[in-house]
Formats: structure tokens, C-alpha cells, sequence
């Protein structure tokens, strides 16, 4: 039970490093103010961007390869 717990950890650190590593970050929209004046309604939104570290990338692949390598099967 432990091995596949740590297989599938190890393939998505994997894969979260890899899109890491290809994107750079991500963005999202964030609801700042709305207002809802009768039929009308306003809404503010912002562009939030979350940059994800080189390292931090290289880390999570690095540890997702030890993971499957540690607990491949024999």
C-alpha cells in the first residue's frame, strides 16, 4: 500500500515539476469589489500571476525520480 501511495506521489511531483519548469507560473482572476445597482451590476477583477521558482520546479522532479526510482518494482 505504502509503495503505490509513494508511486503516485512520485509520478505527480513528476509532473507538477515538469509544468513548472515549461509555464513558469500561472494566472488567475480574483473578484476585488462588485456592486449590484438594480438591474445593473459591477464587478472589479484583478489578474493575479503566481511565478513558480526554477528551483522549486527542479526540486519536485528531482524528488518525484527519487520517489519512483526508490520504490520501482523489482
Amino acid at each position: 500500500m505504502t509503495m503505490g501511495i509513494a508511486k503516485i506521489i512520485g509520478v505527480l511531483l513528476i509532473v507538477a515539476g515538469a509544468l513548472g519548469l515549461v509555464y513558469g507560473g500561472f494566472s488567475y482572476t480574483a473578484d476585488t469589489h462588485s456592486a449590484k445597482l438594480g438591474p445593473v451590476v459591477l464587478q472589479v477583477q484583478e489578474r493575479e500571476t503566481v511565478y513558480v521558482p526554477v528551483i522549486l520546479s527542479a526540486a519536485a522532479l528531482a524528488l518525484g525520480v527519487l520517489l519512483l526510482r526508490t520504490f520501482r518494482s523489482k
